[in-house]
């Protein structure tokens, strides 16, 4: 849980008593590249902070997947309707890369909510960071060629995009591989 304490403090005082008390109501676990660990056919109960591996948003349109986003060591991920307001959503959650992941149930963190203004403070602070990006994001696909769609990507996604398969990085474009495989080439 070292990197989830260390992303904490970044924005706020990470207490003892805040520290224990996520000790106390989360847990680690590993989970193995391919896994789903969220079924668009459930509500989301966990939300993941990931201290090592990939991990990605995604739903299915037409049988085609269609990533959504990606995260990495150091951020959380859940299906953010779904977790937020206990109902089912469109998206899955799998790993890309084998990870290890720090677990947090949706009712433990509403206690964290009420009884931890810092986690409250962390949450805010995070979920602007998150809002941000997924304003660039927009912008990127709404007002860019593929070619810039792409180099956002790299840029957005500096220490994972090569860790992130072609097939997956061109959903998440809106472009179909053979035309990411085509800007590969021009780079």
């Amino acid at each position: 849980m070292t990197k989830l304490f260390e992303n904490i403090s970044k924005y706020t005082s990470l207490t003892k008593a805040l520290s224990l008390e996520l000790t106390n109501r989360t847990k680690i676990k590993t989970f193995k590249k391919g896994t789903i660990i969220h079924d668009a056919n459930e509500i989301c109960q966990h939300s993941y902070f990931i201290e090592k591996g990939i991990l990605r948003l995604y739903f299915v349109k037409d049988e085609k997947e269609i990533s959504e986003f990606f995260c990495s060591s150091g951020e959380w991920i859940n299906s953010p309707r779904s977790f937020m307001q206990q109902k089912i959503d469109h998206y899955y959650i799998d790993i890309i890369e084998d990870c290890e992941v720090v677990i947090l149930a949706v009712e433990d963190l509403v206690y964290l909510f009420e009884n931890f203004p810092a986690m409250e403070k962390y949450a805010r602070m995070d979920m602007g960071n998150s809002f941000g990006l997924l304003m660039e994001r927009i912008t990127s696909m709404r007002f860019t060629s593929a070619k810039e769609k792409y180099d956002h990507f790299c840029k957005t996604y500096t220490t994972t995009y090569h860790r992130i398969p072609l097939k997956m990085i061109a959903s998440y474009l809106g472009i179909t591989p053979e035309t990411l495989s085509r800007i590969r080439k021009q780079a």
